[in-house]
């Protein structure tokens, strides 16, 4: 039996990180006019229920009585530096960010997304650096919510969100520089903070983007080595460090005692032979790399004694 080869199609490809992320909703501006003017509309409801009752028409008072309490509910107050998310029956109508009394749509529900700029720092985080070495970090992130319907819609919970991805970006850009570069060549945590601070604030809002946020600064608050290895780790830096001054002194030596034959040189001062020249420079290279004070010999005789 013949069987005939059905060609297999292509998979769909699948959008994978944040960029893929597929997200509908965008913050848009809700319906709102002045709130007093609701409380003059209620107030007028009111007059005329009070009207109909007095005149025995109590029946018909109920639908202005119904109007004054749907516009007095629909009454709302956003304090500066806050907005309040309006809700139609699930359906997302808009963002008042009017601060005062506004008279939003009726019937509608609304949660407070607060927009003042907020800052955390994240917990001390122990990650190993590009060389392996294990290091503490810990960072400190300003933000603020730029897209409210994203903060409420597009994420389950936006504080905790920004919090996490805080955290995973730091431990990423942690992994992918030393702590310390000894060349100076190189960008290292310790020796390159500012350009640090700033991978890791474009990673972040990156990252937190999907949620309506914008990261305003990252800054390293916290770095050191881990409790394990911090004692060797200081006593590696505290043996470069003395490597780089005792390098600087033999150069500074070596300019001095150049100057000196040159000068004793073009004023003729003495006349060295070539095994004199080089008991000189010995003699001034042990008095200028020396760690302890030179204890002079007076020389009364001849030079070649």
């Amino acid at each position: 039996m013949n069987q005939s080869a059905h060609p297999h199609s292509e998979p769909e490809a699948t959008p994978v990180g944040h960029l893929g992320t597929r997200v509908d909703i965008e913050e848009r501006q809700a319906w709102a006019v002045n709130g007093w003017l609701g409380v003059l509309v209620a107030a007028v409801c009111i007059g005329a229920v009070y009207l109909l009752v007095k005149g025995a028409d109590a029946a018909i008072a109920i639908a202005p009585g119904i109007a004054a309490v749907v516009i007095l509910t629909s009454l709302v107050i956003v304090q500066p530096g806050q907005t309040r998310v309006v809700r139609f029956f699930g359906s997302y109508v808009g963002t008042v960010r009017r601060t005062g009394l506004s008279w939003i749509l009726p019937l509608s529900d609304r949660r407070n997304v607060s927009i003042r700029v907020r800052n955390f720092e994240t917990n001390h985080l122990k990650v190993n650096d590009a060389d392996g070495n294990p290091v503490e970090i810990a960072a400190i992130v300003v933000w603020q919510v730029a897209d409210t319907s994203r903060a409420l819609y597009a994420v389950d919970d936006y504080l905790n969100f920004v919090r996490v991805q805080a955290e995973s970006a730091l431990r990423h850009v942690a992994t992918s520089h030393p702590y310390d570069d000894p060349g100076g060549d190189g960008v290292s945590l310790r020796g390159s903070t500012d350009v640090v601070a700033s991978e890791l604030a474009v990673e972040v809002a990156e990252r937190v983007a999907i949620a309506g946020v914008e990261i305003v600064e990252v800054r390293i608050s916290h770095l050191a080595y881990a409790a394990e290895i911090a004692q060797a780790m200081l006593r590696r830096q505290q043996a470069n460090a003395v490597v780089a001054a005792r390098s600087r002194i033999v150069d500074g030596a070596v300019g001095m005692v150049e100057m000196a034959l040159e000068r004793l040189s073009e004023r003729d001062i003495v006349d060295l032979d070539e095994e004199r020249k080089a008991a000189m420079v010995s003699n001034l290279m042990v008095v200028l790399c020396g760690d302890q004070p030179a204890a002079p010999v007076v020389n009364t005789g001849t030079l070649y004694s």
